[in-house]
């Protein structure tokens, strides 16, 4: 008789510091620019708020976000690569705009790489709208270099 492991649903947590070596793993895996360890640990440091997407003691995706009272802004949402498209990264997105509504943000806002068009599109499908473009913003990449400045009411 063959045993199948048994499939969890994936669960939000805090992000812990134990946690950025295989964030970063990820963080290298999926961006032309990563961030690197230090600044994830930077992160912890000035309380900004850190969430993974946990499954079978497996991240599958994170996200940071800035809470603040006037304006939040999202920092970074990651899914990985292998499993992207797959609604994680929706979950996650979910969950950090939950925690901005939660603590009485106005707005939310984002910078998203111009040539990623599926997280281009999940912003827009979560109702953020473009109101800037910056230029260079992403000096490393071999792909697109320019940011789309993204905004979403709540």
């Amino acid at each position: 008789m063959v045993v199948t492991p048994k499939r969890l649903t994936p669960q939000l947590r805090e992000m812990q510091p134990a946690d950025v070596f295989e964030i970063a793993l990820i963080e290298k895996k999926v961006f032309p620019d990563p961030w690197s360890e230090n600044l994830f640990h930077d992160c912890f440091r000035l309380g900004y708020t850190c969430r993974v997407l946990e499954n079978n003691s497996m991240i599958q995706a994170y996200g940071i976000i800035v809470i603040e009272h006037i304006e939040s802004h999202i920092l970074n949402l990651c899914v990985r690569s292998e499993l992207r498209q797959k609604g994680f990264g929706r979950m996650m997105l979910d969950h950090l705009l939950d925690l901005a509504r939660t603590s009485k943000t106005n707005t939310v806002s984002l910078e998203v790489n111009t040539t990623n068009l599926p997280a281009i599109q999940l912003y827009k499908s979560a109702g953020f709208h473009q109101i800037d473009i910056l230029k260079e913003y992403y000096p490393q990449s071999d792909e697109g270099r320019d940011a789309i400045v993204m905004k979403l009411d709540l």
